[in-house]
């Protein structure tokens, strides 16, 4: 009798996170136009912005309430639940893509705002030429977010987790030294596709594939954490033998002036001069 209205249950959690799934897809269609009408080249109606940030907030509480209910079904109903493998990597997937787009967002609306000033001001706008860092990611999006990340490290926090086992992993010093690891694994194809599709990252983490036989990445530690203990995180993700040919080589950065380093443009030579399964961890 229990057994079969566990299993009930499991199958009405299952209908709602189908249903959220389907309501999350159209939602994400539609914040993805609105983001892309939103230019410092353009005037942008104060009715767009709105729109952004309303879409971008029901996002936000739909995959909350999937992961609620994804809590709950690998907790208490554990027994019953199979998971959908290729549903949950789309859903993270939706994750990051939205994050990308709202930082994008948010830099166009201080590009429009700094036109704005200057106008305001009786002045010419030219566009103040930034410093050119190495671009560790091909995706402008998710170099966007590396550099967001570098400029506030010492602000960044975790969104509040309820779950025990979570808040310990998401530790978070005040006070100490943080750093974020950038990292390549790199290797045979089929591997990288394997580890992409397994490889769980935390909040404001990034990764990319960079090329078919290449991962990039950037772990960011919102604590002090030495080169040693990046290396177990590191195996932790290639754990197995199917991995275990994997090459890895790290960087440890603090700052937007790390990314301008010479040592990180010669990664790709690194990589070449590394063995099958070696884990290098390199000191900028």
């Amino acid at each position: 009798m229990e057994r079969g209205r566990f299993q009930a249950n499991v199958a009405s959690l299952e209908q709602v996170i189908k249903s959220t799934h389907y309501d999350l897809k159209e939602s994400i269609d539609l914040f993805q136009d609105l983001c892309h009408r939103v230019s410092p080249d353009s005037g942008v109606p104060m009715g767009i912005i709105t729109d952004v940030r309303q879409t971008y907030k029901g996002i936000q509480d739909q995959l909350t309430k999937i992961r609620g209910i994804h809590q709950l079904l690998e907790g208490k109903y554990r027994q019953h639940y199979h998971r959908d493998s290729r549903r949950d990597k789309e859903i993270l997937e939706f994750g990051f893509l939205v994050k990308n787009l709202y930082t994008k967002f948010e830099c166009a609306l201080r590009q429009i705002e700094a036109k704005k000033n200057l106008r305001d001001q009786g002045e010419n706008f030219e566009a103040v030429p930034s410093p050119n860092p190495l671009s560790w990611f091909h995706s402008k999006d998710n170099e966007t977010i590396l550099l967001r990340n570098l400029e506030s490290l010492y602000v960044l926090d975790y969104k509040p987790q309820f779950d025990l086992e979570c808040a310990q992993r998401r530790e978070v010093n005040k006070n100490g030294l943080r750093s974020i690891s950038l990292f390549v694994l790199s290797g045979e194809i089929t591997s990288v596709d394997n580890l992409q599709s397994r490889m769980h990252l935390r909040e404001h983490d990034i990764e990319e594939r960079f090329a078919k036989d290449q991962l990039r990445g950037a772990l960011t530690h919102l604590r002090d954490i030495s080169s040693s203990e990046v290396g177990r995180v590191i195996r932790r993700f290639t754990a197995g033998s199917e991995f275990s040919k994997l090459k890895c080589l790290s960087f440890p950065i603090q700052s937007q002036k790390d990314l301008q380093k010479e040592i990180l443009s010669s990664a790709e030579n690194i990589l070449q001069e590394m063995v099958e399964g070696e884990v290098k961890i390199l000191s900028i």
